[in-house]
């Protein structure tokens, strides 16, 4: 089992579905429909074989496989995981089947009733089975240029289905994200390629007497103060646009709003986490000292993030927007998990990767619902829709509560880690973040009264609740939500040793508890 290529098949499998798919005849939509869920389906089976064999007290990174690809520039098809990656890539593969039988109608309808079709349905479906295929092998790769290619490739399948399928400002939306990922996939080329020379110098690496991208290589050289600050630079710019951070967000709302909303659960579900675990995973372990050196400007834009993103979602009037503005927020704090470097910290901050995912994926999803309905996503044209459509409500109430952190659902367990890890080493931070908790109560409980509470208005009298499709859509995923929020230990026993290895790379360590007050001064007490 270990000798088998999984990861390499994984990212295979969705490629060449997309391929099949364009074989298909056009006027075939409910074939190619089939056909594309039943793929996702094999690839989140596979991936559930191998998460089981997954040994979370072994070898840092698992399952790996290692050729020579451009054998002249020292580029490896180098591919494993650890705990971060495999998570991640578990959140991949059950969200994108969902996406799919969600995305049923999506291509018909493209993004509104008066925004025709440019493409057809099994474009879409493959498009969304490449995007799949790219983020499995950016959380796999373990050669830094291969992770690139892969970070670069996800822009391709998003740019069309944004530009394609979305709505009447999809054009603007579309360019504008690939505009501002090319900048910061630029920056980080550039780091990239610098890295190489690099390597083949540093006896910390072994004495190769050649260049290397294997991230195992790299991560053992030192590299000097200045050199590694403006690699780390380049790297945490490229990220801090993917993940996205304050300044440099504005590419999200346009893009939510666009958006089909299927295809937005994967944009702002999984594809923004590469920002994230860029971070944690290459800014910190490559260049620790310049981590370090970096941190408190970062901190600082990510409590800025944190609370600018909470007070903008609470001012739109539009469901899409507002909870891409949310999710900046989110962002903020994985961020700020990330850079805070306590083990309670990172864990949390990785956890959070996998529960915002879910959480906000519902949300997209459960919005999408009511676009297809009322044909709008503007909260002033909903209302008393619990009364007419129950169960769709009560979905909607679920995922909002968990956007909001509410004991009990999945997002509070790792914003709580989050929260208490900075405290540990930056009071400030950590204070001034609680105030985007009272803010999400806000937004979320706004647009939930807006929308749902009150007398059903004249258009939503005769919505349509869940059918059986849809409640197979939202049901895996409320029920993770529900899951995690009261036993997320499993996730945090794969997820810790992977923070373990990142903190001891950049050398940092828990801050002692200290003791104040009256123990302190007596002793302590027998």
């Amino acid at each position: 089992m270990s000798d088998f290529p999984w990861l390499s098949v994984l990212i295979g499998l969705p490629l060449v579905g997309a391929l099949l798919l364009i074989a298909v005849p056009r006027e075939r939509e409910t074939l190619v429909k089939q056909f594309a869920l039943g793929v996702s389906l094999v690839v989140a089976a596979l991936t559930g074989v191998m998460a089981a064999g997954f040994d979370a007290g072994g070898a840092r990174f698992q399952f790996t496989e290692k050729y020579w690809w451009i054998k002249e520039f020292g580029v490896h098809w180098a591919l494993g995981v650890d705990g971060v990656a495999l998570t991640l890539i578990l959140l991949s593969v059950i969200l994108v089947p969902l996406v799919i039988l969600a995305s049923w109608n999506e291509a018909d309808r493209s993004g509104g009733s008066d925004v025709p079709a440019k493409r057809s349905a099994k474009t879409y479906f493959a498009l969304l089975l490449s995007l799949e295929a790219a983020m499995i092998g950016v959380f796999a790769a373990t050669d830094v240029f291969l992770f690139y290619v892969f970070f670069e490739a996800m822009l391709i399948p998003v740019y069309f289905i944004i530009g394609s399928y979305g709505g009447a400002q999809r054009s603007y939306a579309a360019v504008k994200f690939l505009l501002y990922s090319l900048f910061g996939g630029l920056l980080m080329l550039v780091a990239v390629i610098w890295l190489y020379p690099l390597s083949a110098r540093s006896v910390d690496a072994g004495g190769l007497g050649h260049g290397t991208f294997m991230f195992d290589e790299l991560s053992k050289m030192s590299i000097d103060g200045a050199t590694a600050k403006w690699l780390f630079l380049g790297f945490f710019v490229a990220f801090a646009i993917k993940a996205p951070m304050f300044p440099v967000h504005t590419w999200l709302p346009d893009a939510a709003q666009q958006s089909p909303p299927g295809a937005l659960v994967l944009i702002v579900g999984v594809l923004d986490k590469v920002g994230t675990y860029g971070m944690l995973r290459f800014c910190l372990e490559l260049f620790p000292g310049a981590a370090k050196w970096a941190t408190p400007a970062v901190l600082a834009f990510a409590v800025v993030s944190i609370i600018y993103g909470a007070i903008l979602a609470i001012g739109q009037v539009d469901m899409k927007r507002l909870i891409a503005y949310t999710s900046i927020s989110h962002f903020g704090f994985i961020v700020l998990g990330i850079f805070a470097m306590t083990s309670q910290a990172q864990s949390g901050a990785a956890l959070y990767m996998v529960n915002h995912g879910f959480s906000t994926g519902a949300l997209f999803l459960i919005v999408g619902f009511l676009i297809v309905r009322r044909r709008s996503a503007r909260v002033s044209d909903f209302g008393g829709v619990q009364k007419v459509a129950p169960v769709l409500a009560g979905t909607f109430l679920v995922a909002g509560l968990s956007g909001l952190s509410l004991p009990g659902l999945s997002t509070f367990v790792s914003e709580f880690l989050v929260v208490v890890g900075t405290f540990s080493r930056y009071e400030w931070a950590a204070a001034a973040s609680i105030i985007a908790i009272v803010l999400a109560a806000v937004y979320i409980l706004w647009m939930y009264q807006r929308t749902m509470g009150g007398p059903p208005v004249p258009a939503v009298e005769g919505m349509k609740d869940l059918s059986a499709r849809e409640k197979w859509v939202i049901a895996p995923i409320i029920a993770i939500i529900v899951a995690m929020g009261f036993f997320p230990q499993p996730v945090l026993h794969v997820i810790n040793p992977s923070v373990g290895h990142t903190l001891a790379r950049v050398d940092q360590h828990d801050p002692a508890p200290s003791i104040t007050g009256n123990v302190a001064e007596n002793g302590a007490r027998p």
